[in-house]
């Protein structure tokens, strides 16, 4: 991979790069459900490191990230569905991504203009050149939204604006927490997030809508969300519950630091110049509770938020089978 492009890692330190990137969601000792959206593209310094220059972020997992979501797409296309009336915001994301990956990287990523009104893009990290004429798919080997998600680590989602509410009408996702793309596609905005617990009593989803439905193009905005997973697994969807699901069960306090990962959602929002349609752009990132205790103000900070969480809120979680083994790993002086 160039790594020219790549943002100034902090000094001084001998964590990881993952470590030192990784995108740390907690403010405090507690944690509850809260739109916790703020402006975007600004970096954001943690205990260990930094992170959220960009919008796109490209990093050293890349190659392999894109891999998985190729392996996962091959088994199941059905990750990747748009509906009839959202293909010119395909076309408007694909467009609003490779800017900003040529504006980001540009070692990397370009995207020209040509006079005749078509469009040149060139990958250098995947070797790819493509001349593309917007509106005709003909000119693309594939949709546009699937040919631009096989090439960032975001997976994608479009919401379509309209009886004051926002839809859910095409997405390519291959990192899904524990739901299932091909079933939500379609649903609304409120719909899609009912089964999460607290959060339509308190209304938040509906203050979240509400602030999505005012976006504008060129303020994008992001937030955070987590879970835990089991092993360093992206894809985690609904589908392929018989492949991950069990192993929750199977974990022991032998294993526990080094198979429970803590699993942070970085979601960009932002209104499409064009279509405009909300984009939102998803990026998981995995820290495994050994690399978070390389951090000591994480390990005490993650320990307090699992102890306290509510019970209805672990459950939803998937967190039951493991939440108090975790803690009292974290709460070791010394874990292994």
């Amino acid at each position: 991979m160039t790594t020219t492009d790549l943002p100034a890692q902090p000094t001084g330190t001998d964590l990881p790069e993952r470590v030192r990137r990784f995108p740390w969601p907690f403010p405090a000792d507690r944690y509850r459900y809260s739109a916790n959206v703020e402006p975007a593209a600004r970096t954001v310094t943690t205990t260990a490191g930094a992170w959220g220059e960009r919008l796109v972020d490209v990093d050293a997992d890349h190659h392999h990230e894109l891999a998985a979501r190729e392996q996962v797409l091959r088994a199941d296309p059905s990750r990747c569905a748009v509906l009839a009336h959202m293909v010119p915001a395909t076309w408007d994301a694909m467009l609003f991504l490779m800017r900003e990956m040529s504006s980001g990287y540009p070692a990397s990523f370009a995207l020209r203009r040509l006079d005749d009104g078509s469009w040149h893009w060139r990958n250098d990290l995947l070797g790819l050149e493509q001349r593309f004429v917007v509106g005709n798919a003909s000119t693309l080997p594939a949709d546009p939204l699937r040919y631009i998600g096989a090439q960032v680590q975001e997976d994608l989602v479009l919401l379509d604006q309209r009886e004051d509410a926002l839809w859910a009408d095409a997405a390519l996702v291959t990192s899904a927490a524990d739901w299932s793309v091909n079933f939500d596609v379609g649903m609304s905005f409120l719909q899609i997030h009912g089964p999460v617990p607290r959060v339509h009593e308190e209304g938040v989803v509906p203050r979240a809508q509400q602030f999505l439905l005012r976006l504008q193009p060129g303020e994008p905005y992001r937030r955070t969300n987590w879970t835990m997973t089991v092993d360093r697994r992206l894809d985690t969807a609904t589908e392929t519950y018989p492949q991950w699901g069990p192993d929750r069960s199977r974990l022991t306090a032998a294993d526990v630091g080094r198979r429970l990962h803590l699993r942070v959602e970085v979601q960009h929002l932002l209104r499409l110049p064009d279509s405009g349609c909300i984009l939102f752009l998803i990026r998981t990132h995995l820290l495994s509770l050994a690399e978070i205790a390389a951090v000591p103000a994480w390990r005490r900070q993650l320990a307090s938020v699992l102890a306290e969480l509510p019970q209805d809120m672990v459950d939803y979680k998937g967190l039951t089978r493991f939440r108090d083994m975790a803690v009292t790993w974290l709460q070791a002086d010394s874990p292994q």
